[in-house]
């Protein structure tokens, strides 16, 4: 891996370049606007939104007014909790196609596996929204399919009525939790594991030790922490909103971490919060 554009092979031979620039928690307006024009302006072509985040029409205008070409780009989203189910799927895809201004998306996620409001029956509704995924990808409305927060259990239960096996399995992977469970269930099925929240939404940034480990190689504790994501094999999802980091978190390719320097960084574990339990969310 050399640069921004190099990419990984999905499992259905789509390919997705190694980084991605995320936008979760960037507000809609200006700051979600701004952040997605500095990321391709820094090289990014590889963005991910969600309807979630309530961003997708400023992150399309963004990609928009960027004026590259929507073949040279990656663009995620997923689908949110209240519209699970077959029908509910099918709009709600149209709806985000329709929010960031494309005919296609080149990834679609099922975004939690376990929402409260269908916890007596998320197997079915995950099931009938897969199927909705699975004729959007037959109809060209999306390149690749996935989900979000997915652990063995939920995947075991999708993949039991599934004709297509998810290519993408975002979750919550950081030095504080490698979630090593669910990435050797991924590896397992040729189910790629992407990092939100690769900065531990900021707090990797308060252990001493990766201080030190970033000076050693003369760079920033965010350059580092990516630096040993893309090393593991995972997919970052930086998010910035300040131009000068956004470019700076590009800035990972021309270094390599020890091996000693790698195990250190995975033993943090905890050190900065660990992944929500599915199965218990409020949302």
């Amino acid at each position: 891996m050399n640069n921004l554009t190099d990419t990984y092979t999905l499992n259905n031979g789509v390919k997705i370049p190694v980084v991605g620039f995320g936008t979760w928690q960037s507000k809609d307006g200006d700051e979600a606007y701004n952040a997605v024009k500095a990321a391709l302006e820094a090289g990014y072509r590889h963005i991910d939104t969600a309807a979630a985040y309530g961003n997708e029409e400023s992150v399309g205008k963004a990609i928009k007014d960027s004026g590259i070409d929507r073949k040279e780009l990656f663009i995620t989203s997923k689908l949110w909790n209240r519209d699970h189910g077959y029908e509910s799927a099918k709009k709600a895809l149209d709806t985000s196609l329709a929010k960031l201004g494309t005919d296609y998306l080149d990834l679609y996620l099922i975004h939690w596996p376990n929402p409260v409001q269908f916890r007596d029956e998320w197997q079915q509704r995950n099931a009938d929204s897969w199927r909705a995924m699975e004729e959007a990808l037959d109809a060209g409305k999306v390149r690749a399919i996935g989900v979000s927060n997915f652990r063995a259990h939920h995947l075991d239960e999708l993949l039991k009525t599934a004709k297509v096996t998810p290519a993408v399995n975002q979750i919550f992977l950081n030095p504080s939790d490698t979630e090593d469970e669910v990435v050797t269930y991924n590896k397992e099925h040729g189910i790629l594991s992407e990092a939100y929240s690769p900065l531990g939404t900021g707090k990797i940034f308060t252990i001493p030790e990766l201080k030190d480990i970033a000076a050693k190689y003369n760079k920033s504790v965010a350059q580092v922490v990516l630096r040993w994501s893309l090393q593991h094999g995972f997919l970052p999802l930086p998010k910035s909103v300040h131009a000068d980091r956004i470019k700076q978190n590009t800035e990972i390719f021309d270094f390599e971490l020890s091996d000693d320097d790698i195990k250190k960084i995975d033993g943090f574990h905890g050190v900065a919060g660990l992944a929500q339990d599915p199965d218990t969310t409020d949302f």
